[in-house]
């Protein structure tokens, strides 16, 4: 089985980036083994662009900020994209709107692989860039870093923690790829 993590979002932005900047914390601290094939990709704010990556693999988790009725910034949501919870709404920044409009046009066109979502409720900063995430993202992204783990454990891909690098750290450092 191809298994993709997917990380979505604009890390210019601080918590806006969490997807991007936490699969690189997952591809530098973890070695994935086993039958399948686990790819962590940087899909950064691409949206349609990832359409034939996506169609590709058997399996799709994204990891992404997300919005919802009534949340807090670091609540952490995880659901399957074709059951979405009634309170997540989705009205967050634009990158988030592109990546549902992508998800449901390759789902029309029936090439949608089982697809999960990751999410956490960011703080929005507006126009001024930065590199540094909230408290409560950083708090929010540990349970979201075991949730993944744990999902794709349970796809039955073997885990080995190898390295310890922090998130703050690597979300300083996401401009240069992993």
């Amino acid at each position: 089985m191809k298994i993709l993590v997917l990380g979505i979002g604009n890390i210019l932005f601080g918590d806006e980036g969490i997807g991007v900047h936490l699969s690189n914390l997952l591809k530098l601290n973890y070695t994935f083994s086993g039958e399948h094939c686990v790819e962590i990709v940087d899909g950064g704010t691409m949206a349609q662009h990832l359409i034939p990556l996506i169609t590709q693999y058997d399996s799709v988790l994204i990891i992404d900020s997300i919005d919802a009725k009534d949340a807090k910034i670091g609540d952490v949501y995880f659901f399957d994209f074709r059951a979405i919870p009634n309170q997540i709404t989705w009205a967050g920044s634009a990158h988030e709107v592109e990546m549902l409009q992508t998800l449901r046009m390759i789902e029309m066109l029936g090439d949608l692989p089982p697809t999960k979502i990751l999410g956490i409720k960011p703080f929005i900063i507006g126009e001024n860039p930065t590199f540094e995430l909230t408290e409560e993202v950083k708090q929010g992204a540990k349970l979201m870093e075991s949730q993944a783990i744990h999902y794709l454990e349970s796809l039955g891909v073997q885990i080995s923690k190898t390295s310890y690098q922090d998130l703050q750290e690597i979300a300083r450092f996401s401009y240069k790829g992993y």
